[in-house]
């Protein structure tokens, strides 16, 4: 029991919720050009919606990079910079991909069968295309970008 106790406390359970609250505010700059796109377009589904959805992305990875960084990670030294910011958008395109396709699917499936306002499933599936690229930016930003720039 101890050792159970013990694991659980090594577990960066403070740092991945200081990502979550990062990511909860990118995801705000994320759902911002979202719906300022989809609303000046009109278009909300199919292959437009997901370039919109991509770009409205990549805008609020530029925020993360910075607050990840900073905040969540530690990360104050100035070495390698070029090369973490070019790790970062990697992990950060793969998490792209996930969640540009979850929202695509749920706003072009869903949408078809669920009776809900179409501007009300594009949020729906931008969030869920959030929470299903969470864990893998987590676990990348951690243990292959920032993974030897912390100090504490």
């Amino acid at each position: 029991m101890y050792l159970a106790v013990r694991g659980l406390r090594d577990l960066p359970v403070r740092q991945f919720l200081t990502f979550a609250l990062i990511g909860m505010l990118n995801t705000l700059v994320d759902l911002l050009v979202m719906n300022v796109e989809t609303l000046l377009t009109g278009l909300k589904h199919g292959l437009p919606f997901a370039l919109q959805k991509g770009v409205s992305f990549m805008t609020a990875v530029f925020f993360s990079y910075y607050f990840n960084k900073r905040f969540t990670f530690h990360d104050k030294s100035t070495d390698k910079d070029k090369k973490k910011l070019v790790q970062f958008f990697i992990i950060s395109s793969v998490g792209m991909t996930i969640n540009v396709m979850v929202a695509t699917l749920v706003v072009t499936l869903a949408g078809r069968y669920a009776n809900i306002n179409s501007q009300v499933m594009v949020n729906v599936g931008a969030l869920c295309g959030t929470a299903s690229g969470l864990i893998w930016n987590f676990i990348g930003y951690k243990l292959w970008v920032f993974k030897h720039g912390a100090t504490t």
